[in-house]
């Protein structure tokens, strides 16, 4: 059965404190997350925002999805952002290394989900941090997910 936790709405109350909060294992090269006792493939944190700014803008998205990686200390391999034209909104996807940061956003509703999905040391709380403050949503709503829990 999959396991699955809400986190906090507020993001300062998110644990990012200065211990990591995943090791790799470096002689088996594996990137598994090891954190409280469990072993799991990636953290992927599902994120609704209402109210955000500028969620049909494609250099605005681009831009914010690169800084989002960059502060998880995440490796960016590509960046896609589709426009559907008018108040369609963008589809977009940042490739990493370590999996990927998505976007999908309906402007005329106010409204964006984004994946984040890491593995390795990456710190994807950081990337929902500059998410937040790049598009300001009114309203956010997160949930973790463990992926590839290993019993």
């Amino acid at each position: 059965m999959e396991k699955t936790t809400s986190l906090p709405i507020v993001t300062s109350e998110i644990d990012v404190g200065e211990t990591p909060v995943c090791e790799t294992s470096a002689t088996a090269g594996d990137y598994l997350i090891r954190r409280d006792g469990q072993v799991y493939a990636g953290a992927h944190l599902l994120i609704d925002f209402w109210g955000g700014s500028r969620l049909g803008d494609v250099e605005f998205v681009e831009s914010a999805l690169r800084s989002a990686a960059e502060a998880a200390d995440a490796t960016v391999l590509h960046i896609h952002v589709h426009e559907f034209g008018g108040e369609g909104g963008v589809s977009g996807v940042a490739v990493l290394a370590e999996s990927h940061i998505s976007i999908h956003s309906w402007p005329e509703m106010d409204y964006a989900a984004f994946d984040v999905f890491m593995c390795g040391n990456c710190r994807p709380e950081k990337a929902l941090a500059v998410l937040e403050d790049r598009f300001s949503p009114s309203r956010t709503s997160v949930s973790e997910t463990k992926r590839g829990l290993v019993e």
